[in-house]
């Protein structure tokens, strides 16, 4: 009992000094099942045990306070290892790794079914979905916290829709004015 009171107060003082803790991380199944009943968009991290950038990306992008904050209030955060052996549920269908190696663990392995679905082909990519799950896109490669805040704010307010042309986005990149902290 002494403990968790000392974790709550713990908890407290680093969130009134606006101290980010962690995101919040999900598997598939529990953010699609939170969805139905609040509504919120997903960030999927499509990452890989052997993967120097997917290491980058998560030690300097996903513990920054800004992205972190931001990421909690506003997605669910899932994490998927593209070469694991987890069984998903997904869209009424089933996907798994059936070429999967325990034995390349940590090394390259068979890429799981649902990398293929959500079109990855590179790591990292963060997948990013609407309300009802879609794929909205998918964001290949390391992304700093301010690159990073551009998609976050984009997809989040819907201004991806109004882009159908490669100048549209290019002119949403050069007027965007980022918040985050390096």
């Amino acid at each position: 009992m002494k403990q968790l009171k000392y974790i709550i107060i713990l908890f407290a003082l680093t969130s009134i000094k606006g101290i980010a803790q962690e995101i919040n991380w999900l598997t598939l199944e529990k953010a699609v099942e939170l969805q139905k009943k609040t509504p919120k968009k997903i960030m999927m991290d499509v990452y890989t045990n052997w993967c120097g950038p997917c290491k980058m990306l998560d030690k300097n992008t996903f513990h920054n306070p800004d992205v972190v904050n931001f990421v909690n209030k506003n997605y669910y955060a899932v994490k998927f290892n593209a070469e694991g052996n987890e069984v998903i549920t997904f869209k009424g269908n089933t996907f798994s790794n059936p070429n999967y190696n325990p034995e390349l663990a940590n090394r390259r392995n068979s890429a799981h079914q649902l990398t293929s679905y959500f079109q990855v082909n590179a790591y990292p990519t963060i997948v990013f979905m609407d309300e009802k799950a879609e794929l909205i896109a998918p964001i290949r490669g390391y992304q700093t916290p301010i690159q990073l805040e551009l998609y976050l704010k984009m997809f989040k307010n819907d201004e991806h829709k109004a882009m159908d042309t490669q100048e549209k986005f290019n002119a949403y990149y050069s007027a965007f004015k980022p918040a985050f902290k390096q």
